[in-house]
């Protein structure tokens, strides 16, 4: 019996997926659980798996494409089988790569390009290349069914792809998009789309106010310069000392560690710590579980371990997911103070700026003190402004005399 292949839900909040590529070609055997497609999400590029056992009978969309959940992208069915309801007709060829740039690319206005490999209609057929090549084309969002290639018997080589990558770029480093012409536009990722849609829906609904402290972060520098010279099992950053210090706060202050559920409150026992990761399509908040049980080094490592997934989009939805507090730091790029929007259901979340140093007036004389401004951002239907207040009160004086987060 044949089965259809649909795009799956591979996140919590995925309402469509873009078709990266085809790992199964029309004609092989596949069984139930093989990776036959890969799939950018909202949050990551995912494997989608068979579930049913056949012959990958028909590509219904080609490579690139975004489709719904629940849409039909394909069909596994017996070598013989009758296919034509599910394709509208005669089973398809495999499918072709489209000619068009896929959602993670810029489409410029018109202008004066960069010249590029040759580029002929798309093949129906498997596309002659080098491992290298595909790899390379994976990574850089070319479409390689799309390029003639220059190698023996028009194999498509590393040259090719590179080529090939000069007149378009992709929306995942906007920061080197060449505007060629009046402008330019780039289509929306995935993750860029549910960026937009979720801070909507927190921005406007969320009756949100902010409380701002300046915290005195010379104990913690002095903290974390011992701990690095003793290894780099020790190594830690100020953002894992932070995360640390809330998420003791938040034990001492569940209030303030809670998700607004429409109709009541929930209040958590454990802190797990969102880290605002940005990456080149965007943000992405990875979460650090029960981190008020963990010490400072294991917060480290596993803080250095999901941004390095998320910046890989290899973050698994357990680890993106289930979040009741968020931090977001900007301080490594000079940012004094800022607010920040909080991630619904949470109820807050803590914006950290940049530690500077500052004269202070201790016992008649200017005393030289790394100071570092936080600004909480709460939902004023969960976290009154008392209730915020003493949160950052405790807060302060964990990160002022940081010793007391050892014991």
């Amino acid at each position: 019996m044949a089965t259809k292949v649909m795009m799956e839900a591979l996140s919590p909040t995925m309402e469509e997926g873009r078709l990266v590529k085809w790992v199964k070609n029309v004609g092989d055997a596949v069984k139930s659980g093989d990776t036959i497609g890969e799939v950018e999400t909202d949050k990551a590029i995912m494997e989608l798996v068979a579930r049913g056992d056949g012959i990958l009978r028909a590509h219904l969309v080609p490579e690139g494409t975004t489709a719904a959940v629940g849409m039909v992208i394909g069909v596994i069915a017996a070598a013989n089988e009758d296919i034509s309801s599910m394709t509208g007709g005669a089973a398809p060829a495999p499918a072709a790569a489209p000619a068009v740039a896929a959602p993670a690319r810029a489409a410029a206005a018109p202008a004066a390009a960069a010249p590029a490999a040759p580029v002929a209609e798309a093949s129906s057929g498997p596309v002659r290349s080098s491992p290298l090549a595909r790899r390379m084309a994976a990574e850089k969002g070319v479409n390689i069914g799309a390029i003639h290639g220059s190698g023996p018997n028009g194999r498509v080589i590393r040259r090719d792809i590179e080529a090939a990558s000069v007149s378009t770029t992709t929306a995942a480093a906007p920061a080197t998009i060449p505007i060629t012409g009046e402008y330019t536009d780039v289509v929306l990722t995935q993750m860029r789309k549910t960026i937009a849609r979720r801070l909507s829906e927190s921005i406007g609904p969320v009756p949100t106010f902010y409380l701002t402290s300046e915290i005195d972060m010379t104990q913690v520098g002095q903290l974390r310069e011992q701990m690095v010279a003793n290894g780099d099992q020790y190594k830690v950053s100020v953002n894992d000392i932070v995360i640390k210090a809330v998420a003791i706060a938040l034990t001492r202050h569940p209030e303030c560690n809670a998700h607004w559920m429409g109709d009541s409150i929930r209040y958590f026992s454990a802190a797990h710590i969102g880290m605002a990761v940005a990456t080149d399509d965007g943000l992405i908040v990875p979460v650090i579980r029960d981190a008020q049980r963990k010490g400072l080094g294991q917060i480290g490592r596993d803080a250095r371990e999901l941004a390095k997934k998320a910046r890989e989009r290899k973050l698994q939805p357990a680890e993106f997911t289930g979040g009741t507090f968020s931090v977001s730091n900007l301080g490594m790029f000079g940012i004094d103070q800022f607010t920040a929007i909080i991630n619904p259901p949470e109820a807050a979340i803590l914006a950290v700026g940049a530690t500077e140093t500052k004269p202070v007036w201790e016992n008649g004389a200017f005393v030289p003190r790394q100071l570092m401004r936080v600004t909480l951002s709460c939902d004023h239907r969960v976290i009154d402004g008392a209730v915020g207040a003493k949160f950052l009160q405790t807060l302060r004086g964990l990160l002022e005399a940081p010793m007391m987060m050892l014991f």
